[in-house]
């Protein structure tokens, strides 16, 4: 990385905050805020939801995507900076992660219960997605970093071999959309599924790396290698190197829209990931796939004017043309950390600029002026959806990890 990363400040105009400042507020307002607010004291865990107005959706059932995406996100916050309030917020997603959406019989993880963490009674809601459990294995592999147990240990492996065994195809290494098949289920699995999905392999891709760089255990990056491999036979477009969303069943071409679904979010994410693979010690190649995914992004995937310039639209076809002209807040954040992974590798100041710029896009857009935040606007900036997703932070705590971590915004200690 080129000198003077840390020396490089956002430029805030006037009445706005810089990314430094922003990222402050983030550590020592918000996510202080969010603590109090969020954490259901009578039953456990977090809350699914809040209002933008900050009040909670109390009656939600809780899925085992939140709960796995908090126990990350807080386990993070403090190894990266500790706190005794994130600490006991790790705590507490741990204990109803485990204690009401875990299966005992087979290690997996159930998509949805109550608040209360007993079954809704709906089928839909017991079946363990591999999407869910890529979470579960991020961060359980973290929070081991944290507190390591015994017990934490073998959940960790157990999750592991649930997946390999009950989630991945033998033949192919693909990962099947959930478990549903094995018992006979109706509209899911392998079988039944019309698409199979890019996304749950880009995540279990992330969690093997996490794995990694949390245990130093080289069996987790030799199954990261193994998922990325998978990907690009299975979900890699070559006539312009983006990430195909959707295949059919059989894992061929996907028709119509589904087919022709490029997410500007996830070329970026990806891009992210690569570097952060070859930077773990994976092949320098990657590099290669990674740059042909932001230059698609960067070609057509960024709104070229007005109040929402140079934010990530949500949804492109793979020639490139918009498809859905709005953008939610996640793939804001994947932008961002696009471009820090590119300032960390190639030192170049337009890169550190674009980072900054998605700082200020990030919390001015989506979190200033309101108790919480919003989760979709259009091109003007105008609220389309209005909920403040617990989920969600998992996106914005990387983003602004990731840019502490290579000197692009100073790590200030109050908001």
């Amino acid at each position: 990385m080129a000198t003077g990363g840390a020396q490089r400040i956002a430029r805030g105009g006037h009445g706005e905050r810089t990314a430094p400042e922003w990222a402050a507020w983030f550590h020592g307002t918000l996510m202080p805020w969010w603590l109090d607010r969020a954490r259901d004291t009578i039953h456990g865990g977090f809350f699914d939801r809040l209002t933008e107005d900050g009040v909670v959706e109390a009656d939600d059932p809780k899925s085992t995507l939140v709960q796995a995406r908090l126990l990350f996100t807080l386990s993070h916050l403090h190894l990266h900076k500790p706190d005794d309030r994130l600490l006991e917020g790790a705590r507490a997603a741990y204990r109803f992660l485990t204690e009401h959406q875990r299966d005992p019989q087979d290690g997996g993880y159930v998509r949805t219960v109550d608040r209360s963490g007993r079954p809704t009674g709906l089928p839909a809601d017991r079946i363990k997605r591999s999407y869910d459990q890529s979470f579960v294995l991020l961060a359980l592999s973290t929070y081991q970093r944290v507190e390591p147990t015994e017990a934490l240990a073998g959940q960790l492996n157990e999750c592991w071999s649930f997946i390999e065994t009950r989630l991945t195809d033998p033949e192919t290494g693909a990962l099947y959309e959930d478990d549903s098949f094995h018992h006979g289920g109706h509209g899911a699995g392998a079988v039944t599924h019309a698409l199979r999905a890019q996304n749950p392999h880009m995540h279990m891709f992330e969690a093997l790396l996490q794995a990694y760089e949390m245990t130093g255990d080289a069996m987790w990056m030799r199954r990261a290698e193994d998922m990325l491999a998978v990907v690009r036979r299975h979900f890699l477009d070559p006539d312009n190197g983006t990430i195909v969303e959707f295949r059919a069943a059989d894992l061929g071409p996907a028709e119509g829209r589904d087919g022709s679904l490029r997410e500007i979010g996830h070329q970026c994410e990806w891009s992210w990931l690569l570097h952060r693979y070859v930077r773990l010690g994976g092949h320098a190649d990657a590099l290669a796939l990674a740059d042909r995914m932001m230059d698609f992004a960067e070609r057509c995937g960024f709104h070229p004017e007005g109040p929402m310039k140079g934010a990530a639209y949500d949804e492109v076809h793979s020639d490139g043309r918009v498809m859905t002209d709005t953008m939610l807040l996640w793939p804001q954040t994947e932008a961002g950390k696009a471009y820090v992974a590119r300032f960390e590798r190639l030192g170049h100041g337009a890169d550190a600029d674009r980072a900054h710029d998605f700082m200020r896009i990030v919390f001015q857009t989506y979190f200033a002026g309101r108790k919480a935040w919003r989760n979709r606007v259009d091109g003007a900036g105008r609220t389309l959806q209005a909920e403040a997703l617990s989920r969600l932070l998992y996106h914005v705590t990387i983003f602004v990890t990731e840019g502490e971590r290579v000197g692009l915004w100073p790590d200030r200690t109050t908001g």
